[in-house]
């Protein structure tokens, strides 16, 4: 097998790819291919907008945070903390339901919807991400990618340094262990 061609048996081969969280999962943007630096693709990020950059400078403010996340976010529960550092693409394709606590350093790269249930706590340095990029290399290296959403059941805990990958879907009360890696 040559590792220097990309060949999707490769990959399946490999255990870097799952077809069956690919395949079945709803996808927002199902076989599109898109360039992020068309015009489509470059809107006002968060981390350049006073919103975002205010949030993770109030440091000694709790209820101004969830202010600005609830503005930040397409919906909220009434009850949510983040702490900061907390970075997103766009904060509008997030929604996260009651009681929602995230630890230090949190990354949703929303390009896709994330949707959280109620009653979700995430430890340190928890990455949930959208967005992917094509397997072959020609493709990737014109900088094309599409995004997958993400969604996470009621009553989860996920621990720190997992990363959450495109088109995932967690049941409730799912319990995902510190440095695991969900495809």
């Amino acid at each position: 097998m040559s590792y220097g061609q990309s060949h999707l048996s490769d990959y399946i081969t490999l255990g870097i790819l799952n077809l069956n969280a690919c395949s079945t999962a709803p996808d927002l943007n199902r076989n599109n291919i898109n360039d992020p630096k068309s015009d489509f693709f470059v809107p006002d990020k968060p981390q350049n907008s006073p919103p975002h950059r205010a949030f993770n400078r109030s440091f000694d403010n709790e209820q101004k945070r969830a202010e600005i996340l609830k503005s930040l976010f397409r919906q909220t529960g009434k009850k949510i903390h983040i702490e900061p550092a907390f970075r997103c693409d766009y904060g509008e394709n997030i929604t996260v339901g009651e009681n929602f606590y995230a630890n230090f350093n949190c990354v949703i790269l929303d390009a896709a919807e994330v949707r959280i249930g109620d009653n979700c706590f995430m430890g340190p340095q928890v990455g949930i991400y959208t967005s992917t990029h094509p397997l072959h290399p020609a493709e990737r290296n014109r900088g094309l990618e599409s995004a997958k959403p993400v969604i996470v059941g009621n009553n989860c805990w996920i621990g720190g340094h997992a990363p959450i990958n495109p088109g995932v879907t967690l049941g409730d009360n799912v319990v995902f262990a510190s440095g695991a890696v969900v495809t």
